[in-house]
């Protein structure tokens, strides 16, 4: 499955309504860090589509707040959710490997 391109309502639909455990990515384009990231989240939903995987944009104004609600201070912050609850929060660029260990997969 393909990485989603997310937005506050995208986010807050898919979060709520998925039975799919989902996994969002917070991330900026200047940011070193997440463009590492960004292979290995698409290899992530490649290998399991039991899980979604979306990105969000924290430089879009649209989604400043919902990045301040969550409390992300550093990006990339991955958050990963399910059954509409958040499970876990991780901070900082990983291998596919050790994110999919982390979240159980």
């Amino acid at each position: 499955m393909e990485v989603l391109h997310l937005n506050k309502e995208s986010f807050e639909k898919l979060t709520s309504q998925q039975e799919k455990p989902v996994l969002v990515d917070f991330w900026a384009e200047w940011c070193g860090p997440c463009k590492k990231l960004a292979p290995e989240l698409e290899a992530l939903a490649a290998e399991h589509p039991e899980i979604i995987v979306g990105k969000i944009n924290v430089d879009d104004p649209g989604n400043v707040e919902l990045a301040a609600a969550l409390g992300v201070d550093a990006i990339p912050a991955l958050f990963f959710f399910k059954d509409g609850q958040q499970m876990q929060k991780l901070v900082g660029c990983m291998s596919k490997d050790a994110l999919a260990a982390k979240l159980g997969l």
